[in-house]
């Protein structure tokens, strides 16, 4: 009876490590995808931070924002310039591209409405996402002077 018992021990330590190593590879993946969403969801702060940095500035120059001198296509290069509001665009147009991947904006004015619109890439998160999905994502921010 004891002779049918050989090995068994060593098939129950087989397992456990199987399992084990199971449970340590799910939680890997776990913290990885953590890692992923925790950057994207930094990266959308930051387009909520720059958005409003923009609209900040179009509020301290008032006069050259409704005159439209802050109206910005999406793709526009930095302007050049010394005055304030080139100013002001080129050094948004710099931060959104230094802070956010492939980080774009522009800034479009109706009378005395401006709509403020970030881009930027999560590429990294295609797997996430549904099949087809862009990898664009866009932030709008609607002001009123």
């Amino acid at each position: 009876m004891k002779r049918s018992q050989l090995g068994v021990s060593l098939i129950e330590v087989m397992v456990a490590v199987l399992v084990t190593t199971t449970g340590v590879l799910g939680a890997a993946a776990l913290q990885l995808n953590a890692v992923k969403f925790n950057q994207a969801a930094h990266v959308r702060s930051m387009a909520v931070f720059l958005a409003n940095d923009m609209a900040d500035r179009i509020r301290a120059n008032r006069g050259a924002a409704l005159a439209g001198l802050y109206d910005l296509p999406m793709d526009a290069n930095a302007p050049s310039g010394d005055d304030i509001p080139a100013a002001d665009r080129r050094e948004w147009l710099t931060e959104l591209a230094r802070r956010l991947p492939s980080g774009d904006g522009s800034v479009v004015r109706v009378n005395t409405r401006f709509t403020i619109t970030i881009q930027w890439d999560e590429g990294r998160l295609r797997e996430t996402r549904e099949q087809n999905a862009d990898d664009n994502q866009t932030f709008v921010f609607v002001t009123e002077l």
